[in-house]
């Protein structure tokens, strides 16, 4: 009976404490790592070429830093706003939020993404046009 009590209550228990944020590098680096191949994409509209960091955006709690280069320029920093600590949703972009940069048509050929984490660590990745160009 008290093996059974005992059990239960850490039943009980195991879901608060195995709660996740994803809000800290620890939480948010592996997720990162196995999606790299998401951290970007490139839509042809209206006339630009547009770099989309959606995916980087919705990851951004556990971020210090993220940023890019196209076609080797010099590194640019993506502003993001602050992660919503405090909320139900701390990873939620604002919807007033625009999470792509506009450039000239046809002139992404590669863009190159660094990410630094909270705890100082940082990871990259390459990107070329025809990976990650949308239909």
């Amino acid at each position: 009976m008290i093996r059974t009590l005992l059990l239960l209550a850490a039943l009980m228990v195991a879901p608060a404490a195995h709660a996740q944020n994803f809000t800290t590098a620890a939480e948010v680096k592996p997720i990162l790592q196995a999606t790299r191949g998401n951290w970007i994409a490139l839509r042809e509209w209206q006339g630009e070429d547009l770099v989309y960091f959606t995916h980087l955006e919705s990851w951004r709690c556990g971020l210090s830093q993220v940023m890019f280069s196209v076609n080797g320029g010099p590194l640019q920093d993506w502003p993001m706003d602050p992660c919503q600590e405090g909320t139900a949703q701390p990873n939620a972009m604002a919807t007033d939020r625009l999470p792509y940069t506009r450039l000239p048509p046809g002139s992404v050929a590669r863009v190159d993404v660094m990410v630094v984490y909270d705890d100082g660590t940082a990871d990259s990745a390459t990107f070329e046009r025809a990976a990650v160009l949308m239909p």
